[in-house]
């Protein structure tokens, strides 16, 4: 699974630990920036981010900001992403399941790295299942 990743100045050290985490399982992940805390524009990583996940060259994204919302707006904004903001356990299985999401948005600001990283690989392993959730899905992508 190729996965992209980005922040914006708010998120960067948790997405740093992100990476951290990811490469240490040996998964393909492109770190898409920023690579300092200087003020950046959040729009400017989403929205380029999303379109490589929507034009299939990367399987998965994840963006980071301070809470991820700005993040999640932006990415939604691109056709055939869905985006979730998840800062618990709970919505990331969830989200995969029912919603086949193909980004993830989390802010720094809100939980810490041990967290995102139990996120991380829970949405990443969670099949989507399918079945009664197709129909909404679909009304989506419409």
């Amino acid at each position: 699974m190729k996965i992209v990743i980005a922040s914006d100045h708010g998120g960067v050290n948790l997405k740093r630990a992100v990476v951290q985490e990811l490469t240490e399982k040996g998964m393909d992940v492109t770190d898409y920036g920023p690579d300092s805390d200087e003020s950046v524009d959040y729009p400017d990583y989403a929205k380029p981010v999303s379109q490589k996940v929507a034009d299939g060259e990367f399987d998965r994204g994840i963006l980071i900001c301070g809470t991820g919302i700005g993040m999640s707006i932006t990415a939604n904004k691109v056709k055939g992403i869905r985006c979730s903001l998840v800062h618990d356990s709970f919505s990331a299985k969830a989200t995969r399941q029912h919603n086949n999401s193909n980004m993830l948005a989390m802010g720094e600001r809100v939980i810490g790295s041990g967290l995102a990283n139990d996120i991380v690989d829970i949405w990443l392993n969670t099949e989507y299942e399918g079945g009664r959730h197709e129909r909404r899905v679909c009304k989506i992508e419409e």
